[in-house]
């Protein structure tokens, strides 16, 4: 573009944190692109770069000044803006003066209100060198910093030291002032391979002068080297690479120029369950681990280190020495905890806090108790077993490994449980209360771990509502809103028809001694059916089906899931637009006179051909829908129910509902109420979207 630079800006100092740095990064992006917009300024492209030293953003093609824009001002209404002897009004006056022109220079301006005065002048765009001082200063003002610091005597502030900027349009400096530091051209490069000032000619020249530098500014570009190079170490060792996403976004942003290198450790480590030793790895090396063909632990490790090595060797050596104590530390936890078995562990809980209100965790453990044996008895379960499991599900929570790597709960309650020759569902449970852990997780495949998760989170969900804590927008410490959807994600998925009130009834009896332990359940279960929405807009169903559905207070997760992918299906019909339209006129009308509940078609009443054939339709349906119904098969109901589209149709535009003879009219009502009542089996279609 003739009248378009690259614009570069760049913000170095020491290293970002590494989990900050992403969205850090983006932010900038992001602020500057908004001020850009907000500026009318045009670009091709805005492009955020990161290294842990650096924050740049890059616009390509970036318009060197604002468009001139034609702005008009609008005054007082003409009748407004003159006397009686044709003279300019005070207000007519006072608007030329705020305009900075003479009355004579404003014209009338013609609008659908009426006539107006007003004034159109032409504003000169500004430079863009102008304006970017200002949007670079505000975007990294408003950066995401989770904690600022000063330094030396300065009175700045920011998440670590900045010691450059770069602010590059094409080929001139932009003059500017961010955070104490004078805008120029020069970088720096690797704080190794390139410790030194670089020159940057121009803006466009970046990436490859940085590259040249031995630093990779283009974050998924360093990514996919890391990825590449992790797969590649594993291969030649014959193994597998498991590639954390957490920790390869963690580690991406820990180096500017990766080279991955492979260590080892003893075999004897192995003997510690392989979760322990990559929980190590992973929080304290950031290490990735292998696995064998059969997907056991490798005694190896890739460690991703930021420069090339005059010899490798020396680095290996030094990460093996690094990794060796951590290793011995887990073993060491997994031989101490062993020592005595998990139901040993029992009274530590009374020691130990859940919630202020609630209680310790021994108490806690005691309601899960109480509720996962219900829960067994709905499902036919082993209720001795639920009610091991319960007792020792936060036995682990006390343990020296546990206490160390907290992301180990539950894995270790199943290590330490078969070390102590309990049942092996028992064991399993003991971990699979916990599943799903996050979105897209594996379910429990025991009963005993699926009564152990629901009675879990149910009596955490009831709890935190009874104390009137329930999470705000940002706010969820207690992980209410994952609570929930592992709820869901279990009774829909794992197929029970457990009915979700009369087990948060069941929950909210064990905090009767709470403030707002009478209100618990109606707000939990509204919390958790509202978490509906969101899971089905993830599988394109639109809220207005969910809605059909919440109006007929299905308080069964796995039944409410079974009537929304029912509607959906039903929405494809062609005859469901007309249908919801008629249901929606149906429940105007019913609105406007309700039939008696009791109320029966008499079809001695009936006249009219149009509604005869919709009463014989409906007698026919209802006759047809009921083992239908009995099985639950709503797709089949509404497959059905949509053959009467016809006779619907027919019955509106031929038939006069509200006739004057009051006996006719409360027959046509009570054959509507009918109607709704057939397709009420299902959902409320009357919500669905309709024809135009």
């Amino acid at each position: 573009m003739a009248d378009a630079r690259d614009f570069l800006v760049e913000l170095g100092g020491e290293e970002l944190p590494p989990k900050a740095l992403q969205a850090l990064s983006e932010a900038f992006a992001q602020g500057l692109q908004s001020a850009l917009d907000k500026a009318g300024l045009s670009y091709t492209s805005v492009t955020a770069y990161n290294t842990p030293r650096r924050l740049a953003v890059y616009v390509q093609d970036l318009a060197l000044a604002q468009a001139d824009r034609e702005i008009e001002r609008r005054g007082p209404a003409l009748q407004a803006a003159f006397d009686a002897q044709g003279a300019p009004t005070k207000a007519l006056q006072g608007f030329a003066r705020s305009c900075q022109v003479d009355v004579s220079d404003l014209i009338e301006l013609q609008t659908d209100k009426g006539t107006w005065m007003g004034y159109r002048y032409t504003q000169t765009g500004e430079a863009t060198k102008n304006l970017l001082p200002e949007m670079v200063a505000k975007a990294v003002d408003q950066l995401p910093v989770p904690k600022r610091m000063r330094w030396g005597a300065s009175r700045v502030e920011f998440s670590r030291p900045v010691h450059w900027l770069v602010m590059l349009l094409g080929e001139d400096i932009v003059p500017a002032q961010v955070l104490g530091l004078q805008a120029g051209r020069h970088t720096r490069g690797h704080r190794v391979h390139s410790n030194t000032n670089i020159e940057l000619t121009q803006a466009s020249g970046y990436l490859e002068t940085l590259y040249q530098a031995k630093v990779m500014v283009d974050p998924k570009a360093r990514s996919e080297r890391i990825r590449a190079q992790v797969l590649e170490q594993a291969a030649q060792y014959q193994g597998t690479a498991v590639i954390d996403e957490d920790l390869l976004d963690e580690v991406n942003g820990l180096v500017e120029w990766p080279v991955a290198l492979t260590g080892s450790f003893e075999q004897a480590f192995l003997q510690v369950p392989a979760e322990c030793l990559i929980s190590s790895m992973k929080a304290n090396q950031k290490y990735f681990h292998m696995l064998d063909a059969q997907g056991n632990l490798l005694a190896h490790f890739i460690t991703i280190a930021n420069l090339e090595s005059q010899d490798p060797q020396q680095v290996i050596h030094g990460n093996e020495k690094v990794i060796r104590p951590r290793l011995a530390d887990a073993a060491f936890f997994f031989a101490t905890d062993k020592k005595q078995p998990l139901d040993a562990r029992i009274p530590a809980l009374k020691n130990v806090v859940f919630q202020q209100q609630l209680g310790s965790l021994y108490a806690k453990t005691q309601r899960i108790k109480q509720l996962a044996a219900y829960i067994g008895e709905q499902l036919q379960a082993d209720v001795a077993a639920i009610e091991r499991a319960a007792d020792l599900s936060k036995c682990d929570l006390v343990t020296e490994m546990v206490l160390e790597f907290p992301e180990l709960q539950g894995i270790m309650g199943y290590h330490y449980a078969l070390d102590a020759q309990e049942a092996p569902e028992v064991a399993q449970a003991l971990n699979e209360q916990y599943m799903p852990r996050h979105a897209g997780d594996a379910l429990p495949e025991t009963m005993t771990g699926m009564a152990l998760a629901l009675a879990d989170r149910l009596d955490t969900l009831v709890g935190i509502f009874a104390l009137g804590q329930r999470p705000t927008g940002d706010k969820d410490p207690f992980g209410l809103r994952r609570a929930s959807l592992g709820v869901l994600n279990i009774l829909v998925h794992r197929q029970l028809d457990l009915d979700l009130k009369d087990l948060l009834t069941r929950a909210a009896a064990a905090h009767t001694q709470l403030p707002q332990a009478q209100d618990a359940v109606e707000a939990v279960l509204e919390y958790m059916l509202e978490r509906f929405r969101a899971w089905y807009q993830a599988q394109s169903i639109g809220v207005e089906v969910v809605t059909s559905v919440r109006a007929r207070g299905v308080t069964h997760p796995l039944d409410f899931d079974r009537r929304v992918q029912a509607v959906a299906s039903f929405m494809q019909h062609p005859a469901a637009p007309a249908l919801a339209a008629a249901n929606k006129r149906v429940a105007n009308l019913l609105t406007k006179e309700t039939p008696a509940a009791d109320a029966q078609v008499q079809t001695e009443l009936l006249t009219e051909a149009a509604e005869i054939a919709l009463a014989q339709a409906i007698a026919a349906k209802r006759t047809e829908i009921a083992p239908l119904a009995a099985q639950a098969d709503y797709q089949g109901i509404l497959a059905s129910l949509a053959e009467l589209g016809a006779p619907v149709d027919a019955f509106f535009e031929q038939v006069m509902v509200m006739a004057e003879d009051t006996q006719v009219r409360a027959n046509r009502l009570a054959l509507l109420a009918a109607l709704q009542a057939l397709f009420l089996e299902v959902a409320d279609i009357a919500v669905l979207p309709t024809l135009a």
